[in-house]
């Protein structure tokens, strides 16, 4: 089986999100045939909700698409380490893989902070593969945030 990576359509949901004045994190779920079920970019400013990170935004289309609470066979590709809302979410919906892009040493939740899937209370545990275009993501959240400095 040949790796085929969904990065490329995170960075553009990143972009967009940058345009729209959201911190730049994208989201793609993808189901187990390699079909993109959901794609999205953080919306929290927009809808005024703090919970409309870009994986969670995913998640819950890819949950009302399939019928069910649980997503199993299921990868996201995210542009930015999960904070631990977002791990938390991904282990509730028992995601089978995550890519991430940038590592987020102040509020990541996955390799950093909490380590959310290290915890025994976590059910269960997705693959977790980091650095996937880490460059490009680490690149565009420099950019938005020196612009506005």
């Amino acid at each position: 089986m040949v790796f085929r990576s969904f990065m490329d359509i995170a960075l553009d949901e990143a972009r967009a999100a940058a345009g729209r004045g959201e911190v730049p994190v994208g989201a793609v779920l993808v189901s187990p045939d390699g079909t993109v079920v959901a794609r999205a970019g953080n919306r929290t400013r927009e809808l005024n909700d703090p919970t409309a990170h870009a994986e969670i935004l995913v998640i819950r289309a890819g949950c009302a698409a399939a019928g069910s609470e649980r997503l199993p066979g299921h990868d996201l590709y995210v542009t930015l380490e999960p904070c631990p809302m977002c791990a938390t979410a991904l282990s509730a919906a028992r995601i089978a893989r995550l890519y991430y892009g940038a590592a987020d040493p102040k509020s990541g939740g996955v390799a950093h902070g909490p380590r959310i899937f290290s915890h025994s209370q976590c059910h269960h545990v997705p693959e977790v593969y980091d650095g996937i275009d880490a460059q490009a993501s680490e690149a565009l959240l420099k950019d938005f945030f020196a612009a506005r400095r």
